[in-house]
């Protein structure tokens, strides 16, 4: 753990030139792959700040993420750059950023915002607030849409590639009959990747799982506050709903959630046929269900996230006649 020393000198600069009086740094329980710390600080006047400090450097990844995570999804400056040059600016909700502390020479890659009290979406079992998170989701491709994000090279990219990639690792690491079945539905993957880079494309997360957004209720309000955007990305909008609703839904479910979605959609000039688009729905979770085959299998991914992704995989292909 970085010194209290250390970090005043490091933090200081990144709130408006004013004092720390007190800081206290302690781990985040809901710490995933990276380093996370919380930081509570007490200003010179007695304003509080409650932070979040994230290291983005390579040595800072959990032993087990390191060894299954892709080399080619692994860039320290995405995130920061997300919060400082898109984020930020555009003003949806998102984690206030306070700034970042960049030391290649270290391997030292600090990315400092908000620390926002709320509940992790996962955690609340009203649908109408899921359907919140889908409608902000709308919100947010509709303000990204057609743009090419000029200056931002860590943005990764949802081209054929990408997608073929991770069918590519899968099969690699398959065996037995679970490649049978991989192979299976190989053969039937190009239909997927054709659908999706058919699609235009926005600013997406890229993982905008529910253990990934955090919800600030008060005063009637909701905030949608999504974090970890360290696989932010280039893609259709799509993927990010069809991470919104991952998990243990009814068909009829999953499809109010994605209601939420149409409904904001429209109303910001987006229409969308309902039933094609929830056929594209599909895919994406088709494709999101590879891209999970393809970590490195000694790995354990969350255990919101543990699940059999194959045989989801291969259901959506058959349900949808691939």
């Amino acid at each position: 753990m970085t010194s209290t020393d250390e970090l005043r000198t490091a933090v200081e600069p990144l709130l408006g030139g004013r004092a720390i009086e007190s800081l206290v740094q302690r781990p985040c329980p809901y710490r995933t792959s990276y380093e996370l710390d919380e930081l509570d600080v007490t200003l010179a006047g007695g304003d509080r700040v409650r932070l979040m400090l994230k290291s983005l450097g390579r040595g800072s990844l959990d032993p087990a993420a390191l060894k299954a995570k892709p080399g080619f999804l692994h860039d320290p400056r995405r995130e920061i750059e997300v919060y400082r040059t898109l984020l930020a600016p555009a003003d949806l909700g998102t984690p206030r950023f306070y700034g970042s502390v960049e030391q290649p020479d270290r391997d030292r890659y600090w990315l400092v915002i908000e620390n926002v009290e709320g509940e992790v979406l996962w955690q609340v079992g009203e649908l109408e607030v899921w359907q919140e998170a889908a409608r902000w989701l709308a919100v947010l491709h509709d303000r990204f849409a057609g743009r090419d994000l000029p200056g931002n090279e860590e943005i990764l990219r949802y081209d054929a590639d990408f997608y073929a990639s991770w069918m590519r690792r899968a099969l690699e690491f398959a065996e037995g009959e679970r490649r049978e079945r991989l192979a299976w539905l190989s053969d039937r993957y190009e239909t997927v990747v054709q659908r999706l880079t058919a699609e235009p494309t926005t600013f997406i997360h890229g993982e905008f799982y529910a253990s990934n957004v955090l919800i600030q209720r008060g005063d009637g309000e909701v905030r949608v506050a999504p974090i970890d955007w360290e696989n932010a990305a280039l893609g259709p909008g799509v993927i990010d709903l069809a991470a919104l609703t991952t998990g243990e839904w009814s068909a009829e479910e999953r499809e109010r959630i994605g209601g939420g979605y149409l409904e904001q959609a429209a109303a910001l000039g987006h229409d969308h046929d309902r039933s094609e688009f929830l056929e594209l729905l599909e895919l994406a979770r088709l494709q999101l269900a590879v891209q999970w085959l393809g970590w490195e299998p000694t790995w354990l991914p969350p255990e919101e996230h543990r699940h059999d992704w194959l045989a989801e995989a291969v259901t959506i292909a058959r349900t949808l006649g691939l």
